[in-house]
């Protein structure tokens, strides 16, 4: 599988695995976990979650499907930006580390941005990697101009910034991928099938069934081919899994991709970066 790599020269597979509205229903706890368990078999080991998702329970999904194989998965967690102050963030850590059942989180990220300074978060952050309780950090849901500050206030080490990026959602390509690509930081591309409603659209269905594929595996492959994105789709069935997984040794032509241009027209001005 491709592979995706950060500044500090860690690599991860370009295709992982989300958490949303995991943890939410008992009854689908044993599938959800089942189903992460087998991405990690099918080398989708960047596994991405939240203090937020369902209170903290999508996280202790994620530590039950990783239990046992903790060095074979790298692990993504986000923080509440009320939590993002120097005095908090380091209580929220350890919290998601429990719930985690594990040492350490491979990439930590401020999930959007509050009224907690950037520097004092930068520093927060920091801190965090000095004690060993996190490898790396980065943001979510943050614009150019709020990237531009970010790294104005020392956040130079900024791992990555994960955003709502998908076929329908192409505002980013104008300048904030240029810039971030500029600074060394790959994307995490968060909703890559618009939470399924991306699947129902016809130009994207008449390719996927020439290719005899889900419309699915078709925009994942398109977010793929940037060699920069790392997408992290959920599944919560074990099928579900298997049909992302497909999604990257599936090269779309140039046909194919001018095709989903002429659907999915790219920007010709800059847009607000939008989020769920």
């Amino acid at each position: 599988m491709r592979t995706v790599a950060f500044a500090d020269g860690t690599t991860v597979p370009a295709l992982g695995q989300g958490s949303w509205m995991m943890g939410e229903h008992h009854a689908r706890r044993a599938e959800e976990i089942a189903a992460l368990r087998e991405g990690i078999a099918l080398g989708l080991t960047v596994i991405d979650t939240a203090e937020m998702y369902a209170d903290g329970e999508a996280e202790r999904v994620v530590g039950e499907a990783i239990a046992g194989q903790r060095d074979a998965v790298f692990l993504v967690s986000k923080a509440y930006p009320q939590n993002a102050s120097r005095a908090r963030l380091a209580r929220a850590c350890e919290a998601s580390l429990a719930r985690l059942g594990t040492d350490r989180i491979d990439l930590y990220l401020l999930h959007w941005r509050g009224s907690v300074a950037l520097a004092e978060t930068v520093a927060a952050m920091e801190a965090l990697v000095a004690a060993g309780k996190i490898l790396r950090w980065g943001v979510s849901n943050l614009d150019r101009a709020d990237m531009v500050e970010l790294v104005d206030s020392g956040g130079a080490a900024c791992a990555t910034d994960q955003i709502l990026y998908n076929l329908t959602r192409r505002g980013p390509e104008h300048d904030l991928l240029p810039w971030l690509a500029a600074q060394g930081m790959p994307v995490m591309a968060y909703s890559p099938v618009e939470q399924g409603r991306l699947l129902r659209d016809a130009a994207l269905a008449r390719i996927a069934a020439a290719r005899g594929v889900s419309p699915a595996r078709v925009a994942l492959a398109w977010l793929l081919a940037r060699g920069d994105v790392i997408a992290i789709p959920k599944a919560a069935s074990i099928a579900h899994v298997r049909d992302n997984r497909g999604a990257a040794d599936l090269s779309l032509t140039a046909a194919e991709l001018a095709a989903l241009d002429r659907a999915f027209p790219p920007p010709r001005a800059p847009v607000p970066l939008e989020m769920l």
